[in-house]
């Protein structure tokens, strides 16, 4: 459904995120990997076909198929389950960059699956995130995340393919003359919102909705992030907050997709940081399950907000990279349960060790799964000299 330009736009948006998820711009000869699902070919060539005209060495890598996946989650036995592709760590730790086309032929094809199966092989997958995890951290590497359009992401979001292509077009700013310049002047604009935020020097905040009243430390040592190159589309502005000092309620009125299993409206309630309570509507007893898979399940690892005015994105798009930046008449926040995203430190990231994560109140998981809230809401923030201050009201922050 992409026209050319489209593809051409949109590997031209990539390379630009790309390197700005780096220190440093990418250099001739570079590592950069190209992980693709097969519907998003297209978009990988033209992803391809920039790379060698930057003289840099892209290795492109299919992912699994719907049917390869059943096949490894349901018939492999337990050493097939765990195995790693010989290799594998050798070439992330010479890569400098990566570029994920999420494509995704089928979304429910894993409800048949026990996530337990799931979470067994993405632990045995552990040491070579491991590695690009390092390399992120002492600036060697750099990676980026998008979606193709797919007739499965069109259904679930009940929109026709060629609907869902225009969304998305617009979504990423690819319909506009230039739009590279487009998110060059999105991450000046929103830089200077996280800039003010950080400037506060905020204590915590509170957020009210109709069926959210939930206290976020800022924790110490903190800044906030937007457009910084990892997701294209991305809007929000988030931290990771103290995950200790979480208190309160959250609820999600958006539906949410996670191993071919939807959850919709999950209501959970934090005590010191931990969710005592979880319930939803639809797929409580895998949202429950999936709070149990690691000890840091439980605890809040982001914390976002989107404002209206910079989102392109109105309507339910059936994948949370692009729901968590849902624009709408009120805007959106998302909290995210598991991992903590550590780019919100403050200091020099190479020196957060697992000890001065934990001391500093980030949240340790191997999962990371958004709950989005698009209720009309207020978010008051309390500032370390005691002084309250609104900071987002009617979906936009209040410069």
């Amino acid at each position: 459904m992409f026209e050319v330009i489209d593809l051409q736009n949109y590997a031209d948006v990539l390379f630009w995120a790309l390197n700005e998820s780096r220190q440093t711009p990418l250099k001739n000869r570079d590592v950069v990997l190209i992980r693709y699902d097969i519907p998003g070919l297209a978009l990988a060539e033209a992803v391809y076909s920039k790379l060698i005209d930057a003289h840099l060495m892209p290795v492109p890598l299919a992912m699994p198929t719907p049917a390869m996946e059943m096949e490894r989650y349901i018939n492999a036995s337990y050493s097939q389950l765990l195995f790693q592709q010989p290799g594998q760590a050798e070439l992330y730790s010479h890569a400098a960059g990566g570029i994920n086309i999420l494509a995704p032929k089928d979304l429910t094809h894993l409800q048949a699956v026990d996530p337990r199966t799931i979470a067994e092989a993405r632990k045995a997958d552990a040491p070579n995130r491991q590695i690009l995890q390092r390399r992120k951290k002492s600036g060697m590497l750099g990676w980026t995340t998008c979606i193709y359009p797919t007739e499965a992401l069109a259904q679930a979001s009940g929109m026709s393919l060629e609907e869902y292509t225009h969304a998305l077009v617009r979504a990423c700013w690819l319909n506009m003359p230039d739009p590279v310049r487009e998110w060059r002047r999105l991450k000046r604009e929103i830089g200077e919102v996280c800039d003010w935020l950080t400037g506060l020097d905020i204590k915590s905040l509170r957020v009210e909705s109709e069926n959210i009243n939930l206290h976020v430390p800022v924790g110490k040592h903190r800044r906030f992030i937007g457009v910084n190159g990892a997701n294209i589309p991305s809007y929000e502005i988030y931290f990771a907050p103290d995950a200790r000092g979480v208190n309160g309620t959250y609820y999600a009125d958006q539906a949410t997709l996670r191993y071919g299993r939807l959850v919709r409206g999950a209501s959970l309630d934090f005590s010191d940081g931990i969710a005592a309570r979880a319930e939803s509507a639809r797929g409580e007893v895998f949202l429950q399950n999936q709070m149990s898979s690691d000890a840091g399940c439980h605890r809040v690892g982001e914390f976002s907000l989107t404002d209206k005015r910079f989102s392109r994105i109105d309507r339910f798009m059936a994948h949370t990279m692009l729901d968590e930046n849902y624009g709408g008449a009120h805007g959106n926040c998302h909290i995210a349960l598991g991992g903590s995203v550590l780019e919100s430190f403050s200091g020099p990231m190479e020196m957060l060790t697992p000890e001065i994560e934990y001391e500093l109140g980030f949240n340790a998981s191997d999962m990371h799964w958004d709950l989005v809230n698009t209720q009309p809401k207020r978010v008051t923030a309390i500032l370390r000299n005691g002084r309250p201050q609104l900071i987002y009201e009617n979906g936009q922050f209040c410069l």
